[in-house]
This record gives structure tokens, sequence and C-alpha cells, in this order.
């Protein structure tokens, strides 16, 4: 049975000052860093070995799985880094602090940005400082400029199927590396989460999620490795 843990990257900057980040690539704070080595220690506590790990190509998923490889003392794993496990995308929203939106737009507005399935921010205007089109990590490819978390499940899901699955597939134990809206939209596909209820479902920062999947890759077992801190989980397929 293949095993798959989705790490949630440690506490960034703009995390700590209540922005929104989604592309932009800003690093982890100290207690960010924290995590993420907390979160290695837990994972060698449960014996877990990747064969590979995935990530985005953002600083604070990419050092949050090396900084929780290196406290785990699991050395030379494979790193695979796409775009398209990236933060969901928050157009116009991005680099604006939270709260001085909110009182901007109202609280219900942005509340429906924030947590509604399919209704996006406004698209971040072209030519500014946040515009990733010059991006050499984007080179060839349509980048969107704005995301609602469906658009960002349309996005990781062909690349989980064509990249991770194999893997998985294969019997190999894969560790993700990534973000909470792209391990959101994993997390649904996987648990087959109704669109109205997966808004609600959070992965915190930090804290291992190790899933056991069968042959075809139903979750059959899944649980935080941190249980202080654990979420609650959507209920396993078919229970």
């Amino acid at each position: 049975m293949p095993r798959l843990i989705l790490l949630r990257h440690g506490q960034s900057q703009w995390n700590l000052e209540n922005r929104f980040t989604g592309w932009v690539d800003v690093d982890l704070t100290a207690e960010g860093e924290a995590q993420a080595r907390r979160g290695g220690e837990l994972i060698a506590e449960a014996g877990f070995t990747p064969d590979v790990i995935f990530t985005s190509v953002l600083t604070r998923a990419k050092r949050t799985g090396a900084l929780a490889m290196d406290s785990a003392g699991i050395k030379d794993t494979p790193v695979v880094e796409d775009w398209r496990l990236n933060e969901r995308h928050y157009g116009g929203l991005t680099g604006l602090n939270k709260a001085e939106t909110a009182a901007k737009h109202g609280e219900d507005q942005v509340r429906i940005w924030r947590r509604s399935y399919d209704v996006p921010p406004p698209p971040l205007a072209p030519g500014g400082e946040f515009d990733f089109a010059s991006d050499p990590r984007y080179a060839g490819q349509e980048i969107p400029d704005t995301e609602s978390l469906k658009i960002t499940l349309e996005r990781v899901l062909p690349y989980w199927n064509s990249a991770i699955a194999p893997r998985l597939k294969a019997g190999e134990d894969v560790l993700i590396a990534a973000h909470g809206n792209s391990l959101r939209a994993i997390v649904k596909h996987l648990f087959a989460v109704p669109d109205d209820r997966i808004v609600g479902v959070e992965i915190p920062t930090g804290n291992p999620l190790d899933i056991t999947l069968d042959a075809d890759l139903t979750p059959t077992a899944a649980r935080y490795l941190d249980e202080a801190r654990a979420s609650d989980l959507p209920p396993l397929p078919g229970a």
C-alpha cells in the first residue's frame, strides 16, 4: 500500500503579516522554519521515507520540504518542482492586507473571494508589481491572472494524474510539500469532498497529513502526525 504525505509549508512572512500571498515568492519566518523541522521529526517518528518529493516552485514550499527532510535525517531524495503545485493565484488581491481589504470591500465580499469554491477574486492587472508573465519559471506557460479553488483544482489535477499518481501506483511513497489550496485540491480529489464542504477543509501549516492508499489510490487511512494541531479530516470514501 503506497503512502502519501501532504505537508503544507510552514508560516511565511506574509502569513505573519496577514497578506494575500498566492504566487509571490516570500520566505518562511523563524516560526515557519521550526514548523517544517517539527514536521520532519514527526515524519521520522512515523517511519516514513519518501521515494520522491514533489513541491511547487515557490521558496516557502521548497524550503519546508528540505528542512523537513534534514530534520528527519533523510538524504538524497529526488525532488520534482512544478508550478502547478503553486498556491492559488489571488489575482488583484495579491499583496493586500486581508483586514484592510475586508474594511474596503466588506467582509462578506472578501469571504466569498477567499472561501467560495468557484468565485475567483478580481484579475491581476498586467504590468504591475506582481505580474508573473516575465518570470522565467513560467516561460512558455499560459499562467492565470486569478484563480478560485475550482480553477486551482483544474490545474493541479492533470499534474496529479500525469506525474504523481503513476509514482504511487508503482508502489512508491510520496511526499508533497506545497500550499494550503493546492493541497486542498488534492484532498478534494482523493476524498471526493463535495464542492460546498471543501472550502471548510483546513490543512495546518507544517503538520504532515499521512494518507494510506489502495491500489486504486483511494484513501484507506489518514491522520495528522501532530494530533495536538490536527484538523478534522473528510470521511474516507465509502465510510
